[in-house]
């Protein structure tokens, strides 16, 4: 062994310190990418408090990958390295993971965990999903990328310019599912428990997942109430039963009114969410419709309401449900099998009586694809103007309509009464009064 001023030679460590990992730019990417991943973690999250009443187990399983979510894009903004950035990717990727086996594979079998998730908009964990898919590639890219002197001003510019439409159509995106997802969580909690009286109830579990009702009336006591259920619209993608919030918004018309005007007259007032398309396929709406008739019907005597005396209203295409439930005869299947749901007479407001795709404006086309699809048989099958026949309760077809006048006919030809026309509050409340009452 080679000797140098008297000491024996060797492997001497070097006293330099390793490099630091070269740290990444904050660039529009990145930002991008960042906030994407944050808005594809947050919409789970904020759905949390309803996952956890229908089961824990889900809830801490999608909370414990929206915290790594989370605390990933947090790291990447806070500490831009190459290191960071695949962390992201990969938490971005986990969750993304989760939601193909859990949706489109649909392998978590005891229920839909992103049902609380979508009870504003049928699609809230698609723009999860989406918003997760931009993360990966954004910080895959990011972290792919040669290191390179810092570019001039000029080029820092141009790129910000690029993406900023994307950076903000990722954050708008972002806040509107989490406050879409976070609308689940407020309000009453629905109760199983009858005996209290009025208020909200779980009317319907289909498939697991709880479905809320609530029961207005003007006063306790007394005979039995007549009982008029009504259904929201928003195109069966959007809405809840709820009178105000990003539900209420998205729902359309609104029933304050009309529930005022009718609980004035003595009748009880049911207000329901149902499932929602695409998160629910179609026909789930019309089965939770007719699951909430079965359920006054089974629990008339707790609600202090009449089942022999039951109608239904509703507006855009909750009134194209409530004409569904007078016309479409079919077998009941579901909860509370001793009921029916037949109902006494019908008040379809604004409400489409046909699905076709012709004619229709982009918006309303793309409405109706997500909801139905293109096929024949499944928008004639969700279209009342197929199911006119005699046997049909009294109609009130009010404010017009997709094809209502052609629907007015086939159920006069059929013997039906019919009342069509503009229509207040009061003059609905009239026509059930004088059907119902």
């Amino acid at each position: 062994m080679k000797v140098v001023d008297g000491q024996r030679g060797g492997y001497r460590p070097s006293t330099t310190p390793p490099a630091a990992p070269a740290a990444l730019r904050r660039g529009p990417l990145l930002v991008t990418a960042v906030f994407a991943a944050l808005g594809g973690a947050v919409i789970p999250a904020a759905a949390l408090p309803a996952l956890w009443r229908v089961w824990q187990l889900y809830a801490m399983l999608f909370g414990a990958v929206a915290a790594v979510g989370i605390v990933a894009a947090v790291a990447v903004l806070g500490w831009p390295t190459r290191k960071t950035a695949r962390f992201g990717a990969l938490a971005a990727a986990g969750a993304l993971v989760l939601w193909v086996i859990s949706r489109p594979l649909g392998l978590l079998t005891r229920f839909d965990p992103w049902q609380p998730a979508d009870t504003v908009a049928g699609f809230t964990d698609y723009v999860a999903a989406g918003l997760q898919v931009i993360a990966v590639l954004g910080f895959l890219f990011v972290a792919r990328r040669r290191a390179h002197p810092w570019p001039s001003a000029a080029r820092r510019a141009t790129a910000w310019v690029v993406l900023f439409p994307v950076l903000v159509a990722v954050l708008a995106t972002g806040v509107a599912g989490t406050v879409a997802a976070g609308d689940s969580s407020t309000g009453p909690t629905a109760s199983t428990l009858l005996d209290a009286g009025p208020g909200t109830v779980e009317y319907c579990r289909p498939d697991g997942i709880p479905l809320a009702m609530d029961v207005h009336r003007r006063t306790a006591g007394g005979p039995p109430a007549p009982v008029v259920l009504l259904l929201h619209g928003g195109g069966l993608v959007l809405g809840n039963r709820k009178p105000a919030g990003p539900g209420a918004l998205l729902a359309g018309s609104r029933f304050g009114p009309l529930r005022d005007e009718l609980t004035a007259r003595g009748f009880a007032v049911a207000v329901i969410d149902f499932r929602l398309v695409p998160a629910a396929p179609w026909p789930a709406p019309l089965a939770d419709a007719r699951c909430a008739v079965r359920f006054l019907k089974a629990n008339a005597a707790a609600l202090d309401v009449d089942p022999a005396r039951i109608a239904v209203a509703g507006t855009g295409t909750g009134g194209t449900l409530a004409s569904l439930l007078g016309v479409a005869r079919g077998q009941d299947t579901g909860q509370y099998g001793g009921q029916d749901s037949t109902v006494r007479a019908v008040a379809a407001l604004s409400a489409p009586a046909a699905f076709d795709l012709a004619g229709l404006d982009p918006l309303t086309r793309a409405s109706v694809l997500m909801a139905l699809g293109r096929s024949p048989s499944a928008l004639s099958a969700a279209s009342p103007l197929t199911h006119a026949g005699p046997g049909a309760p009294p109609f009130l077809l009010g404010n017009g309509g997709r094809k209502s006048a052609e629907f007015a006919a086939r159920l006069r030809a059929a013997g039906v009464p019919v009342t069509e026309g503009a229509v207040s509050e009061r003059a609905v409340a009239d026509f059930f009064a004088a059907a119902v009452g």
